[in-house]
């Protein structure tokens, strides 16, 4: 049995629980698997970010005998739990768990955020 909070999104990725009833059209057509598989872009809500984007650490080449205790940085990502995310389908890898559906996307495949803590303009 795998807990959900046990797992740890890795870099600029997503986990993203995709929106359910997307095989069912408006007026209450059901669609065959394939046609939503040609689908470009398709939207769920993150449950998981990963820290980011990697950043090196400065290199001190004047000493370099000396141990570097820089732990490593993260340009953090756009995406938060709880977002609503519209995302190219093609870049999501589709896994598995407890018997429930869960996609992996990159930062860079997110097309928009939905927020609803954002400050009015």
């Amino acid at each position: 049995m795998i807990d959900l909070q046990k797992i740890i999104v890795v870099g600029d990725r997503v986990l993203i629980k995709p929106e359910e009833n997307l095989e069912k059209t408006t007026s209450g057509l059901y669609l065959p698997a394939g046609v939503l598989e040609k689908e470009k872009v398709q939207s769920g809500y993150v449950i998981k970010a990963g820290p980011g984007y990697p950043v090196a650490a400065p290199v001190d080449d004047e000493e370099p005998w000396k141990e570097s205790r820089a732990s490593a940085k993260y340009i953090p990502l756009q995406a938060k739990e709880g977002d609503l995310a519209v995302f190219l389908r093609k870049e999501a890898i589709e896994i598995e768990v407890e018997k429930e559906k869960y996609l992996i996307v990159p930062q860079a495949a997110i097309l928009l955020l939905f927020r609803d803590d954002l400050l009015n303009f």
